[in-house]
């Protein structure tokens, strides 16, 4: 059968996307990516906010009307929404022929063979289990990878609902996650992108300690992984040994996705989360001190409940102040279920938006006059692809994370592959990327 597989959502839906690709690929199946050609499709949906819901029950409805005049036969659906929503798409969404829940994609095989007997089923477990299985299939000349260290969450922010859909913490065991980095360097992966919910409590359940710190030592023995970058590590889990580890070694790039939701204390009292603005100053100046070109990447809500306009300006200074490299903005998601849902003073969206253009604004200053510091640098890039109307190569330095950060636009005289590791003397700076060219 020819399967389109639709990954929708973050990175840790994209590992989860991958492992069912193997499991369909490895039972015989052949995997599409036209739509026209697909017996089936599987949309591994998201359920984090409200558009995210909508993007995942659009794709449901877009791929129903292809099956009303094309060869696909039935749709599956994976993943948060369907975990948090099986109900509901059970009774009134007839346009699906399964569900699988967060904890159960190792039942893709058995669900499709279940829709090809006629079948319509849900297929969940405990949402605090894991399947067992956990090889992937990533695409031919993939030399950048995402791999899940662990899955769920225990903190319990007021406004999130990821505890709902993915259970409590979990962390991988080690020797299953270097096995895996092994098994992607084989492929010829040279970047490995640590994900979780939450990456630097890694360990504490299976080794009543932090054992992050470890667990980088360990990947970068891996022959092939040349560049290793953490995401999603929460400020107060971040330790003195965690900060020793990335200034030490080689492999794992001077780069931190830190989110911190807002920089004003009564805001992140009303989000339930561990720090003040104080506490983040210290993290962030021991981060600075110990790691003196540290990239530091971090994430607002603008518009949470109750937020007064000089709550908004307070998280704004402090922005101003800290002048992180990179900084990604959203608007409140109000999510049923979450204690944020039920708060008073909740926040029209029009104001939301423009504080959220006044964040944006701020930062694009503050990001120009990063990048303009390193002119004059050379830093290694890892490049993407050939831009062949303008004449350049475009990739990535240490500073940028796919997808979500900025990128490197470089002439070479010479001919570059993707995948390629190169060092690019920078020349010029816009508001969040970077142009030089390939020194040799």
């Amino acid at each position: 059968m020819n399967i389109l597989f639709i990954s929708l959502g973050c990175d840790k839906n994209l590992c989860d996307s991958q492992v069912m690709l193997k499991l369909l690929a490895d039972s015989g199946h052949r995997i599409t990516d036209d739509e026209y050609e697909a017996d089936a499709v599987i949309i591994n949906t998201c359920g984090f906010i409200i558009s995210a819901k909508e993007e995942s029950i659009d794709t449901i409805i877009r791929m129903n009307d292809l099956r009303k005049t094309g060869r696909l036969k039935y749709i599956i659906a994976t993943g948060c929404m369907a975990e948090r929503y099986k109900d509901e798409i059970l009774s009134e969404m007839d346009e699906v022929d399964a569900i699988l829940g967060t904890t159960s994609y190792d039942k893709i095989v058995q669900a499709l063979d279940d829709c090809e007997k006629g079948y319509r089923k849900g297929y969940f477990q405990s949402i605090h289990k894991d399947p067992k299985t956990r090889d992937r299939l990533i695409a031919e000349g993939t030399f950048s990878a995402y791999m899940k260290i662990a899955e769920g969450c225990d903190k319990h922010c007021t406004y999130c609902a990821i505890p709902l859909m993915r259970g409590g913490y979990r962390s991988r065991p080690m020797e299953e996650l270097i096995e895996e980095a092994e098994d992607l360097a084989s492929k010829g992966v040279k970047e490995l992108i640590l994900v979780a919910q939450e990456t630097t409590l890694y360990g504490i359940d299976l080794y009543d300690k932090k054992m992050l710190p470890e667990l980088l030592r360990r990947l970068s023995l891996i022959n092939g992984i040349e560049w290793i970058r953490l995401l999603y590590c929460y400020p107060e889990e971040i330790t003195d040994d965690l900060i020793k580890e990335m200034g030490s070694n080689k492999k794992v790039l001077h780069y931190l996705d830190m989110p911190i939701q807002s920089g004003c204390d009564t805001v992140l009292k009303r989000m339930g989360r561990k720090v003040t603005a104080q506490k983040l100053r210290e993290i962030i100046n021991r981060l600075r001190e110990n790691i003196e070109d540290i990239a530091i990447r971090t994430t607002i809500i603008t518009g949470f409940p109750g937020e007064t306009e000089e709550e908004h300006k307070s998280t704004m200074e402090f922005i101003e102040e800290m002048k992180f490299e990179r900084l990604g903005v959203f608007t409140y998601s109000p999510e049923e279920g979450t204690p944020a849902y039920k708060m008073q003073g909740q926040v029209d969206e029009a104001t939301k938006e423009k504080r959220l253009d006044d964040i944006m604004k701020l930062q694009q200053k503050i990001s120009l006059d990063i990048g303009e510091k390193k002119t004059g640098q050379v830093l290694d890039v890892i490049i993407e692809g050939r831009l062949p109307e303008d004449d350049v190569y475009i990739g990535r330095s240490y500073m940028d994370a796919p997808d979500v950060d900025g990128y490197v636009f470089a002439s070479s005289e010479e001919e570059l592959l993707s995948g390629d590791i190169v060092k690019v003397k920078i020349d010029g700076a816009m508001e969040y990327d970077l142009t030089g060219g390939v020194v040799l």
